[in-house]
């Protein structure tokens, strides 16, 4: 199945029918492809959650394939990636797990390395102002 376009409180009918609709009447994992689907709001991303708890009631997994990165940004800070299954590794610009560990070791190391300020450079330790003599 292939969702696409903004996901607002709008379309959302639409395609929550569309989902339901491909949950009952199949079998095995339901892989949905997003990657043309602009999530607008909360409702773009209950729309999945709804579907992912009927397919769980009829022993189905939902799958979002080729999620494009603002919607997965917006997964991870609501920790839905956690709840929702989301196969990252498809497409042209997928990133193997290596690729995946090297950049997230970058991105720790730029986080805990202390930033280059005027204070860092000076000769002295201490954080006080010199005093005028």
């Amino acid at each position: 199945m292939h969702v696409a376009g903004r996901l607002d409180v709008h379309t959302v009918p639409d395609v929550r029918a569309a989902l339901h609709a491909a949950v009952d009447r199949g079998t095995g994992d339901l892989v949905v492809h997003v990657d043309e689907i602009v999530v607008a709001d909360a409702t773009g991303l209950g729309v999945f959650v709804g579907a992912h708890r009927r397919a769980q009631r009829t022993g189905r997994r939902l799958v979002l394939r080729d999620v494009p990165p603002p919607a997965l940004r917006l997964l991870r800070v609501t920790r839905l990636h956690r709840v929702l299954l989301l196969d990252e590794a498809t497409g042209p610009a997928a990133a193997t797990d290596a690729e995946r560990q090297v950049l997230r070791r970058a991105r720790a190391e730029a986080i805990l390395r202390p930033r280059e300020s005027a204070q860092n450079r000076r000769d002295s330790t201490s954080s006080m102002p010199r005093k005028a003599s």
